[in-house]
C-alpha cells in the first residue's frame, strides 16, 4: 500500500516522477495531518528524537553537509523511499539546507543539476537554496 503525502499538503514538493517529499522548518510546529514515515534532518547538532525513522546529516546552517558521501547516500535513500512512503526533509528554517537537499532529490529524479534550484524555487519555495556554494553543490550533485 502506498502511503505518500497529499500533493496539496503544506511544504510538499512533487518531483517530476510524481514522488512527493515534504520540506519544512523544524523551528515551526509539526503540520497537521499524517506524520512522516521517514525523515532526513539537516542540522549542525543532533536533532531531538522522533516517533518515526529518521537520519541525521550533520549540516551547519548556511553551509554544506559535513560528509558529502554520507549526504549522497542518505538523500538517495530518501528519494527511493519517497516512491511509497511519506518522506520529510527538514532543517531549522526549511529553506537553505532543506531547499538544497530537495534540489538534490530533483537531480536524482532526472532534473539537470543546473536547473534543479530553479525547479525547487518554483515548486517548493522561492527562498530555497540560500548560498552560492549550496547552488554549486546542487549543480555538481549526482
Amino acid at each position: 500500500m502506498i502511503t505518500t503525502w497529499e500533493p496539496t499538503a503544506p511544504g510538499v514538493l512533487r518531483l517530476p516522477s510524481g514522488r512527493l517529499v515534504r520540506g519544512r522548518g523544524l523551528r515551526h510546529p509539526l503540520p497537521p495531518g499524517p506524520t512522516p514515515s521517514f525523515a532526513v534532518y539537516l542540522l549542525g547538532h543532533e536533532p531531538p528524537a522522533v516517533d518515526w525513522e529518521s537520519r541525521w546529516l550533520r549540516w551547519p546552517d548556511f553551509w554544506l553537509p559535513s560528509d558529502r558521501a554520507e549526504a549522497s547516500t542518505v538523500l538517495r535513500e530518501a528519494w527511493e523511499r519517497a516512491e511509497n512512503e511519506r518522506v520529510e526533509v527538514a532543517c531549522g528554517g526549511g529553506f537553505g539546507r532543506t531547499g538544497t537537499a530537495l534540489a538534490c532529490l530533483a537531480v536524482l529524479d532526472g532534473v539537470p543539476g543546473r536547473e534543479a534550484v530553479a525547479y525547487v524555487r518554483q515548486h517548493y519555495a522561492r527562498r530555497a537554496v540560500e548560498t552560492p556554494w549550496q547552488r554549486r553543490f546542487v549543480a555538481r550533485f549526482s
